[in-house]
């Protein structure tokens, strides 16, 4: 019975190192896993854009304030990473109650008939110095395009709060006649800028 034993511990000490060696790399992978991120609306840390061109004299700005939006982030491999964003039109704010009526109707945004607008990332790739390109196709007045903007890793890390995020910020030159606009005169054109700080889900 020694005698087996002793036969036998090589065969037990290459067992106990196979499961220590398949639980490490469970553990590595698990970390290395993409991680999903729930955009936080709720802390206002996110944020949807605008600016055109007024008569060509100055800038109109305001932003939306009615969205949502998750994104996949992979910092290990950034086509692993996607991003999801839906607005709701009619929350459009120009600060200033009469020009935001007259933009939602049917002569531009039309948000009676088209009360969303979405953007659903189909490829990310990793860039230079923390820039990544950003493609996927985004639907707006009843038109869907695919688009390609560049965006900027802000950062990630942890919170005080216990929690755990990460930013990105991206800008997009949209030709409104792409999409069945063309009363955004005199250059037809709306400049987006998406300010995103998204919460990792537990």
């Amino acid at each position: 019975m020694a005698l087996h034993n002793v036969r036998n511990q090589p065969f037990q000490s290459f067992k106990r190192a196979a499961c220590g060696l398949v639980l490490g790399l469970a553990s590595v992978a698990a970390q290395a896993a993409p991680t999903e991120y729930q955009v936080d609306i709720e802390g206002a840390h996110a944020f949807v854009n605008f600016k055109f061109k007024h008569l060509g004299y100055s800038w109109l700005t305001g932003t939306f304030k009615d969205f949502d939006g998750k994104f996949v982030w992979d910092p290990e491999d950034v086509a692993n990473s996607k991003i999801e964003v839906v607005l709701q039109t009619a929350s459009l704010d120009s600060n200033h109650a009469e020009r935001d009526k007259h933009i939602r109707d049917k002569r531009y945004l039309n948000v009676s008939k088209f009360p969303e607008a979405s953007f659903v990332s189909t490829r990310i790739t990793q860039l230079e110095d923390g820039m990544l390109e950003v493609t996927g196709d985004l639907t707006l007045h009843g038109v869907t395009k695919e688009i390609t903007f560049p965006a900027e890793v802000i950062g990630e890390g942890p919170d005080p709060w216990g929690g755990y995020r990460a930013g990105f910020a991206g800008e997009y030159v949209l030709d409104t006649t792409e999409f069945g606009m063309e009363n955004f005169r005199p250059l037809n054109k709306i400049w987006l800028e998406l300010l995103i700080e998204g919460k990792r889900k537990s």
